[in-house]
Parts: structure tokens; sequence; C-alpha cells
């Protein structure tokens, strides 16, 4: 059977496989401990499969459709596949896993700051926003802070969104109670809008014990987004849209690309197709569940297709869908593969699947009876609580990115750069200067990654120790890891400055001639939109 006829049977016996225990979303809802821990493995099972199966089209499709007859394949052994040729890409699932293991150590009521400082240990590989929380945390900055886009340039990134999956699972028909653990991890790496995506991900995972219907889903999971946000604006578009088409998720994807297809603060994004924001793979997720209707199938691959970060947004939507279905209703076509790795653990942890639908299980019961439910040996009752919004706050208030200088320079001793404009940031890293050989690339390479910027030394001790001066004024001190681990993702940056004319000079005060200071590009911002000053 060819693959399109096998995804269009299995779509079909998938649109009858939607029993569920719950009852609905303004109501105290009751289930058999089987059906909470087959929904709970089902919403870490669906995820991973999403994961897998957006694989082979990760970031190949930028500000593009993937079209229709290009074959997205799945197969028996292939999510083992993976597993061994990539273990880095099951990100989203360890690095839930990671939080998991937080709250299982420490309790329900761990602090932030212990999550915060057991995910500054954590020994994987961390990008984007991930990976700037850590520095700063090693670097004594702490939640809040360490999430805040003043301190963080990948604030509005989707870190947080692929990785707040487990609170929904554990927080189950609780939206309130997953919000709260939300506001106490998602601070840690994101905020504003980077923070919504992770919030708005948890609202889905936990209104999808209790809802069956992929419209009201999303329609009830924004709630907790304040109104007026970009984030709350941006999926509102797509739910008014989806009305307006229902039958076409091209249509609203296109709809979404004219209006919300701008990365302000990633500078591997600013002005390029990249686009990692949060709330445009969010929509991304919305579209797939609504244009999905309910069926797993339809509404991963609609969710892969969007394009962009196309394994970690139909991980969100098969990991919803999972949910919704339970772990016992996933067509056997997905699950079978899954099953292979089920008891492995992920590379860099203690974690495997098997635990995970074990502890979050736990925690679950443990949230519910915190909550005021019930749990004993054969029903276990949810209390309902009507959605309430969390605080607003927006990244990047006046810091409109102008202009994108493709510098791609290095430099040993001190670097000056004249610009107009309130905010800077300059896109580079600490690498082996150009004079290393092949070898060293290659072993690098295989150990944490060709696609790691800068080709960071997992074990490198070396530290590069800059000035930066602003206008002639001490700004601020950096330090530069090599290690891989503990890396600064950018050099130097600085926002909201007085709008006018400005240099940066970075001086490096312990050079040595085996290493350089790449910048490859340097983003410059202004208070004023560039739109605004286009000729009437």
């Amino acid at each position: 059977m060819g693959f399109v006829a096998a995804i269009f049977l299995i779509s079909l016996v998938s649109c009858k496989q939607k029993e569920s225990g719950s009852k609905a979303l303004n109501t105290e809802n009751t289930f058999t401990t089987d059906q909470l821990k087959d929904k709970i493995k089902g919403g870490w099972a669906g995820q991973t499969i999403g994961v897998v199966y957006g694989a082979p089209v990760e970031f190949k499709y930028q500000g593009s459709i993937i079209p229709d007859y290009q074959n997205i394949p799945w197969r028996e052994g292939y999510v083992k596949y993976w597993w061994d040729k990539k273990p880095g890409l099951f990100d989203d699932i360890y690095t839930d896993l990671n939080f998991v293991e937080v709250f299982e150590k420490y309790g329900l009521k761990v602090s932030t700051d212990t999550i915060a400082h057991h995910w500054a240990s954590t020994p994987y590989h961390l990008a984007h926003a991930n990976q700037a929380s850590r520095y700063n945390i090693l670097s004594g900055i702490m939640p809040p802070q360490s999430g805040n886009w003043k301190n963080n340039p990948h604030a509005d990134d989707l870190d947080f969104q692929i990785e707040a999956d487990f609170i929904g699972l554990m927080s189950p028909g609780m939206v309130n109670s997953a919000t709260e653990i939300a506001n106490r991890v998602g601070h840690i790496m994101n905020s504003g809008d980077g923070y919504y995506g992770g919030v708005f991900v948890s609202a889905l995972y936990s209104q999808a014990f209790v809802s069956n219907n992929a419209n009201e889903l999303v329609e009830q999971a924004i709630k907790v987004i304040p109104e007026g946000t970009k984030f709350h604006d941006c999926i509102a578009d797509v739910i008014k849209w989806h009305k307006q088409n229902p039958n076409d998720w091209q249509a609203t994807w296109f709809e979404l690309q004219k209006k919300w297809n701008n990365d302000v603060g990633c500078p591997k994004g600013v002005f390029l197709s990249f686009d990692i924001d949060a709330k445009i793979n969010s929509a991304y997720v919305a579209i797939g569940l609504l244009y999905g209707k309910g069926d797993f199938t339809k509404s991963i691959d609609i969710a892969t297709r969007c394009g962009q970060d196309a394994d970690c947004n139909p991980a969100t939507v098969g990991g919803v869908l999972g949910v919704m279905l339970g772990y016992s209703k996933i067509p056997a076509f997905w699950l079978k593969p899954l099953q292979e790795i089920e008891p492995l653990d992920f590379e860099g942890t203690t974690m495997s699947l098997a635990k995970a639908y074990d502890m979050s299980f736990r925690h679950a019961t443990e949230m519910i009876k915190l909550a005021g439910g019930t749990v004993d040996s054969n029903e276990i009752v949810i209390p309902y609580a009507k959605p309430v919004a969390v605080a607003f706050e927006q990244n990047f208030e006046k810091t409109f990115p102008i202009f994108r200088d493709r510098f791609d320079k290095s430099f040993a001793e001190e670097l000056s750069y004249d610009f107009v404009g309130n905010g800077y940031i300059f896109y580079g890293n600490l690498v082996k200067n150009s004079k290393i050989d092949k070898n060293y690339i290659d072993r690098i390479s295989k150990r944490v990654g060709s696609e790691v910027f800068g080709l960071a030394e997992p074990d490198d001790p070396y530290v590069a120790e800059l000035e930066v001066y602003i206008d002639g004024k001490l700004d601020e001190k950096v330090k530069m890891p090599m290690k891989n681990t503990s890396r600064r993702l950018e050099p130097a940056w600085k926002y909201q400055l007085t709008e006018g004319n400005h240099n940066v000079t970075l001086k490096w005060i312990n050079p040595k001639p085996e290493y350089e200071i790449r910048i490859n590009d340097i983003m410059i911002y202004s208070e004023k939109s560039p739109v605004s000053n286009l000729p009437k």
C-alpha cells in the first residue's frame, strides 16, 4: 500500500476513534484510573511521534508550505532509525522530561530558583532561548530576568512552547493549575510572546483531557493569554480565518504569512526566512488542530506542512491529540514504531517514555488532590475552574529592526562599530580561528552536531573576556566560554538606547592566538517602525 493511501486509510480509522472519559469543559469531570493513564500516555506518545514525523523537513521549508506531493515518510523501525541517527532530534522530549524529573525530585511546589539551578546543570546541548537562559543562570542572572528580553534576545523564541507539554499532562482539566506551573517554569528561558507560547501549549494539553472538539479546545486555550498581546491577536486571527475558510488550511496559512511572519528578536531570523518566533509557530499548531478536526493523522500532517519548526509543531499537535484520543486509540500505524524506544533512556538523561508515563500520572493525581479533586483506586474526579488569563507582558516594545548588516568579520583584539538607532545585537561567537584543520571540524561536528554555531568545543576550558563600550563608556564586562554547555550565544546587544548616533566597541581582554571572535551579522533597531517612515 502506498504512503498516501495508508494515510487516507488511517485517517478514516482515526476519525472514528474519539472516545473519551470526559464530560465537558465547564463541569466537574470523572475518569477511571485507566482512562486517565491512557490519556497521559497518549500525550507523551503523540508528542514523540510528531517529532519524528517532522524530522526530515525540520526548517527545510522556511516561509513556504510543504506541498502535498512532497512525501514525508513513516514506516516500521522509523523512530529507532532517528533515535540512532540523531539523538538531538528528541530535544522536545528530553527537555520536557528534565522538568518532570525536577518535580519528581523536589515535589510539586518546587521553587523557580530550584528548577533554574537544575536546568542550568543539564549536560546536553541547548540552543536559542534555552541556552541563553542557561548562560544567564550560570552567570548569576536568575528568573525572571534570565528569560527577560533585555537579557535574552531569544525571549520570543519558541523554546518554552516546545517543552511545556509536561505541564498540561500533570494538570488534567485544570487549566489554571497549568498556568501557575507555567509561570514558575516559563520565565526561566522566555518572556512575553515566548512565555505565552508555553502557556498556550500547556492549556491545550490540560483542556484536551476534557474536550473532544478541536475548535472548542483552541478557543478555550487562548483565554489564558491576555487580550491585546500580539500572541493573543495572532491566534485569534487564525481562529477567525478558519471560520472564514473552514476547509482550506492553506488560505489561513497565507493570511498568517502576510501578517505575522516577522521575527524581531532572534538574530538568526531577523529579516530572513528563518522564523522561530513563538507566535507564528503556535499559530501553525492551531492550524493543525483546527483543520485536522480531531483526526490524529490529518492534524499532525497539516501542522508539519506549515513549515518552519516542522518537527516541534506536529509534536505539540500529536501530543494534544494523543491526550484527546488516548494512547489506546492512536492508530497502530503510528504507534508500533514508537514502542521500540519506549523503555530506552534519552541521550544525556536517565529518563525514558516508560518512566514519563508513570511519573506524569503520579504528578497528575497529586495535582488533582491539591486542587480539591478526589482520587481513589477506581475513580478520579477533577474539579472545574474557569480559565483565567495570565499577566500581560510584551517584549521588544519600541524596538523595531531596521537594518541587517552582513558584517562577516573576525577580530582578535578590538572591534568598533557606528550605527544610528536605539539598539543593536552582534550575531556571532567565539570560535577556533580560521587555521583550524578539517579534522577538528569533523571531530566537533560528530560530538555536538554540525549545526552547533561556532563549533563550540564541549570540554574546552577557555573563557574569552570582553569589555563592551557604548559611546565611550563601559557598559558591561562579558565572559564567553568556549565550552558548549556554558557558551554565550551572542557577544553583545543593547536595546532601548536613546534614539540617535551611537558607537559600540568590543575590547578582548585576554585574547589567544588559536581563537577568534566571529561576527556574522549586526542588527540595528529603532524606536520607530521602518514601515512608518515610508512615503505616503
